[in-house]
């Protein structure tokens, strides 16, 4: 790591107000020039970026100029990079279409993983699910055959359904789980069960196993998450503006200030481009939450090589990289709650929350 604390560095808590109040006027200048509405707020946070990360070394006064020229060259850069791409389009080589894979063989293949799933289950659980799923059998009717209740048919259905989605990947994959672990981290993720995830440390048994990390993502898009949380797997560049946009999308269903959205996307994006640099793999989870009051929570986990100063990393004015970006302390600066928890050749945690202004 690099960099030190600067010296006369204004207080974080006169930094934020200052950069927060430039927005309007930001976006004023990049929306007039650019006409799509997700390219002009990519560049509003690009510009929000580069001037948080100077405001600690110029005088209040200047902020405004700074700023204004700072989104102008940002919009050109932008204009300068796309006319490039335009000119030198023609030397893009077309690739003929790929030969599809033969379609007896994929049937043939997915029929045979479906077999192997079902033999992983029970013999009362295959009657059960075959009875609901294949001769529509409802669950009431179910479950007087079985002498229980309808609600605990559906719990085991959903139970069964989420082993058989992990044992179909399993075999369609041709491979068996690493550890022992494995298998009760899939199950939980495929059923969606929170208890059970926390119980075994899903969260970071996915970022330490290739396989379960893998698997995972078909899981999660099977199992549609609610709506008010989405989980990132944050790998590349591509990753953070995921999470970003997706920060912005939950956060605008709370009624957030246009400048407050802003502000919770730039810092989402810093964290998870610091887990691109720096840790090269991990996720991102972000909910809405209604205790104490409604707002957003972001929690941002790792499995890289730590940090070894975590007073030094949080420092204002502090940087990790030669670069404009604000990194763990300027998300600090933009959120409400910041927590942060590392250790060496284990991981890093953030979590960080913005509540809604009321009123």
């Amino acid at each position: 790591m690099g960099g030190a604390e600067l010296d006369g560095a204004r207080p974080d808590s006169e930094v934020a107000p200052d950069v927060a109040s430039l927005l309007p006027m930001l976006r004023r200048i990049v929306f007039s020039r650019v006409r799509d509405e997700a390219a002009a707020e990519d560049l509003v946070q690009e510009t929000l970026v580069k001037v948080l990360a100077a405001a600690n070394r110029i005088e209040p006064g200047m902020l405004e100029p700074y700023a204004i020229t700072t989104a102008r060259h940002v919009i050109a850069s932008t204009w300068r990079s796309q006319d490039m791409q335009r000119r030198n389009q023609h030397r893009v080589v077309e690739m003929g279409s790929v030969e599809a894979p033969d379609e007896r063989l994929l049937k043939e293949e997915e029929r045979a993983a479906v077999s192997a799933a079902l033999e992983h289950l029970s013999e009362r659980e295959q009657q059960t699910l075959l009875a609901h799923e294949v001769s529509g059998q409802d669950t009431k009717s179910l479950a007087t055959e079985l002498n229980t209740s309808a609600g605990a048919v559906a719990a085991q259905l959903n139970r069964t359904r989420a082993r058989l989605r992990v044992e179909y990947l399993l075999a369609l994959d041709d491979t068996e789980p690493p550890t022992d672990r494995c298998r009760a981290v899939l199950y939980a993720l495929s059923g969606g069960d929170r208890r059970r995830q926390r119980e075994v440390d899903a969260a970071r048994h996915v970022l330490e196993c290739e396989l379960c990390a893998k698997l995972s993502q078909p899981l999660l898009e099977r199992r549609p998450q609610g709506d008010n949380e989405v989980t990132i797997r944050i790998q590349h560049d591509a990753d953070v503006v995921r999470a970003r946009k997706s920060a912005r999308e939950l956060a605008s269903k709370l009624d957030f200030s246009r400048t407050d959205l802003t502000l919770i996307a730039t810092a989402v994006s810093e964290i998870a481009r610091n887990i691109v640099r720096f840790a090269g793999i991990g996720q991102v989870y972000i909910e809405l939450v209604d205790q104490p009051r409604p707002g957003i929570r972001i929690v941002a986990r790792d499995t890289g090589p730590g940090i070894p100063d975590i007073d030094q990393a949080l420092a204002d004015g502090y940087s990790t990289y030669n670069g404009l970006g604000l990194g763990l302390p300027g998300a600090r600066r933009l959120m409400d709650e910041f927590t942060l928890t590392s250790e060496i050749n284990i991981g890093t945690t953030v979590t960080m929350t913005k509540w809604r202004t009321e009123g």
